[in-house]
């Protein structure tokens, strides 16, 4: 889980809510069309195209605006940016398995769940060659509970874990050439992006890119 540092609200919606007269008033369900492509567009370049929960390459097609805190939680503003964050997984596919925003669904404890939006979250969680992610601290209960209520252990992640971490196992790679690499795998490339599962590559390799 990388630490989002949130940006500030785009302006087209902040121009569509100013809209909101005696008639009507806006709601979440109504955000749609270029509003909403916006609102989505700002949240994957604040996160560099990555999911929020797992890492995975954030698409149009397959992610989904999240509310962070229930938006079904009567104590918050459906429409608040600094709320939004942007998951991955759209429509599921079937025997696709669930995980991240589409598992959390509206499971929500500030004492179980640990943010993305605290910078401290990438410091939470562990990862193993083979693509496993565990607490970082074994009796860290909120990192375990994050991971089973997000899904972030099942072996679709895992797998693909498995994949990003396999291109840093070349032992043809001099310890110059694995420090280039691994530094422009963690910092965004010229379009935004940050590499897929950037967590796990910087727990494991994050040392060549400081050495």
């Amino acid at each position: 889980m990388k630490h989002i540092i949130k940006q500030g609200e785009p302006r087209a919606l902040w121009d569509w809510k100013a809209l909101a007269n005696e008639d009507w008033m806006p709601t979440y369900d109504d955000l749609a069309g270029e509003t909403k492509k916006a609102v989505k567009g700002a949240l994957m370049g604040e996160q560099g195209y990555i999911c929020c929960y797992c890492e995975r390459r954030l698409t149009d097609n397959d992610s989904h605006i999240e509310h962070f805190q229930p938006q079904r939680d009567p104590a918050v503003d459906p429409l608040d940016f600094s709320n939004f964050l942007c998951s991955c997984q759209n429509r599921i596919k079937k025997g696709e398995p669930r995980h991240c925003g589409n598992l959390k669904d509206d499971w929500f404890d500030s004492d179980l769940l640990v943010s993305p939006l605290t910078p401290d979250c990438e410091n939470r969680f562990s990862f193993t060659g083979d693509g496993v992610i565990n607490p970082a601290d074994a009796d860290d209960k909120a990192a375990a509970q994050t991971i089973k209520k997000l899904g972030l252990d099942i072996p679709k992640l895992n797998a693909l874990r498995t994949k990003a971490i396999e291109p840093f196992l070349d032992d043809r790679l001099s310890n110059e050439e694995m420090q280039i690499f691994v530094s422009g795998y963690l910092n965004r490339d010229a379009s935004g992006q940050f590499g897929e599962f950037w967590t796990t590559i910087r727990y494991l390799f994050g040392g060549f890119a400081a050495a």
